[in-house]
Formats: C-alpha cells, structure tokens, sequence
C-alpha cells in the first residue's frame, strides 16, 4: 500500500482477523464454498435479511484473503463518482519572471485535480471490494460495475485520461468482490438489474444453526455457555411462534447477554430486572417504531418463554398461546 496517496489511504481496511468470530462447522461451510467461488474468479454475493451476518461473514473471508480491503455502503445518494473518482479542488500555480531589471512577469493557472474513488483503486491495486447492501444505491450508479466484473475493464472517465494511463482501467487480477444486500428491506431498497445479478455468484444466508448462535451469544457477551444457551431457546422460540412484525435475531440475544452484566441479574424466571430486560429488547427489535399493540403482544409472549426456559420445571411450548 505505500504506493498509495494520502487520500487513497484512508479508503484502505488492513486485512485483520475479526475478534471474536464465531466458525462453527455451519459457518465453515459457508465459507469455505465462498473462498472456493472466489478462487475461480467469481464475485460474491450475500443475500439474507437483517441479522444473517452477511457483513461480518464478508469481512471475514476478506481477512482469509489476504488483501487490503476497500469498504463501500450502499445509498441512494450514491452515483457513479462516488464509485469511480471525479474532479475535486483547483491546484494554483504561480510564475514569478524576474530575469529582467525593473520587469515583473506574473503567470498565474488554475487546474483541476482529478481524485480516484474507492472503486477504481481497488481495482487498480488489485484490493478486495466489500459492497454493503449494494442494493440501496441506484442500478444507474452501479452500471460501471458490469465490464469490471465481466470484461475486467473499467471505462473512465475522460477527466481522467491526464497523466492516468487513458480512459480504460484493466482491472488487477487479484481484485475480488463481495456484494451484501437484504431482500426484505421495506425502505430504501432497489431491484438490482439482472446483467449485474447474472455476473454474481448468490449464497442465500438464513438464520444460524443453534449451536451457532450459542457460540455467538457466549463470545459477544462473555456469559457462561449455559445462560447463553437460555437466552437463544428465548429468542428462537419467539421466533418460531410468528407472532411479531419483524423476527427477532442473534442481535437481540446479544443484547440481553451483554445488559446482564450492567444491570446486574441473572438469567432467571425470578429476576425482575432481567424478565423487564428480555421484554425492552425483543419487544423493540420485533416492532415498528409506534406499534404499541405488537410489543405488549411480544411482551406478553417472552415472560412466558423465559418461565419455560429460566426455571426448573417445564413449560410446555405447546402451551404458549
């Protein structure tokens, strides 16, 4: 990377390990189908609703890649120079002549400067790109996307051509890309053209396997293994009864595993604090904001899985209307 300028430099991720992830054999799988995508020259894509860990999965095959990475969300303000670079500033230039007695010449010019994007200059360097939800920029804006993908060659444009090589870019050939997107996102969302979906490889993320999301829940929190296993059983549970807006993720376990330290209570039927937790955090992530009906409903509901799941005796789940 030193080739980099300073304002390059500061688009670049280093390709680090994450802490604390999870690699189940669930994971593992997926993975390591992805990395094989990748080595036979295929662009990634991630689909899954929110809380399928379609970015952390992305930054972790990126670290197994080895390359520094470029990071890039989705937004429907985006357009095509936010992708590929534009003409930013002015650069000044004086000329003092002072050669002749008593005769003063000043030449005075103004130029534009020409800056890449983070597209371009992972393309030029041979960097991993990571598009989150790439889906929630317009279609117009990532048309520049297809002769990258498919003819390796990127069209600049002809601000560029100046001391940059022309107005074609040939992509590195260790550029790699990894596209996230959510297909039930209700707001901001675009149908992505079918000539950039064709040019893709799509694994379809569901929600984790148990044992996973144990294992996440324990490592984000620090909790012992078997309170973490209590709060998923909660979570899933009302997960698998339907009756919510939105389902509820590993995020809301993790949310209740780490308030328990703060709050200071245990993972009990008896806790009044961690009863009030459970039903503040499911209640808020399977609810619009303003639907109060639907969170008294998954109120009502989560006291009674945390009965079933944080005493001793048994609750049915049949049981649970």
């Amino acid at each position: 990377m030193s080739n980099l300028s300073k304002e390059e430099s500061y688009c670049v991720i280093e390709p680090k390990p994450l802490d604390g992830f999870v690699e189940t054999p669930h994971v593992k799988e997926i993975a390591t189908r992805a990395l094989n995508y990748i080595k036979a020259g295929f662009p990634m894509h991630f689909r899954g609703i929110s809380g399928t860990g379609k970015t952390t999965l992305a930054m972790h095959i990126a670290s197994q890649l080895g390359r520094p990475v470029i990071l890039l969300h989705g937004d429907d303000q985006i357009n095509t120079s936010d992708l590929v670079g534009g003409e930013h500033g002015y650069r000044r230039k004086f000329l003092r002549d002072n050669f002749i007695a008593r005769v003063l010449k000043i030449e005075e010019s103004m130029t534009k400067q020409w800056l890449d994007n983070r597209l371009t200059i992972a393309c030029k360097n041979g960097f991993t790109l990571i598009y989150d939800e790439f889906t929630r920029s317009k279609p117009e804006a990532n048309n520049i996307l297809l002769s990258v993908l498919q003819e390796k060659i990127m069209d600049l444009p002809s601000a560029r051509e100046s001391g940059n090589g022309g107005s074609y870019l040939k992509v590195h050939p260790n550029f790699t890309a990894i596209f996230t997107s959510n297909p039930e996102e209700y707001a901001g969302v675009h149908k992505s053209q079918d000539a950039l979906r064709d040019r893709m490889i799509t694994i379809d993320l569901d929600y984790m396997d148990k044992e996973t999301e144990i294992e996440i829940t324990r490592k984000k929190s620090g909790i012992e293994k078997k309170d973490a296993e209590r709060i998923v059983n909660i979570v899933r549970d009302l997960r698998d009864s339907g009756k919510y807006e939105f389902a509820p993720t590993i995020r809301g376990a993790i949310m209740i595993a780490r308030s328990l330290n703060t709050n200071g209570c245990k993972v009990s039927a008896h806790d009044s604090k961690f009863i009030n937790i459970c039903k503040d955090i499911l209640a808020s992530e399977t609810s619009r904001l303003g639907t109060k009906t639907h969170a008294e409903n998954v109120k009502a509901l989560v006291a009674k899985l945390i009965k079933k799941h944080c005493t001793n005796g048994y609750w049915p789940f049949s049981t649970i209307t």
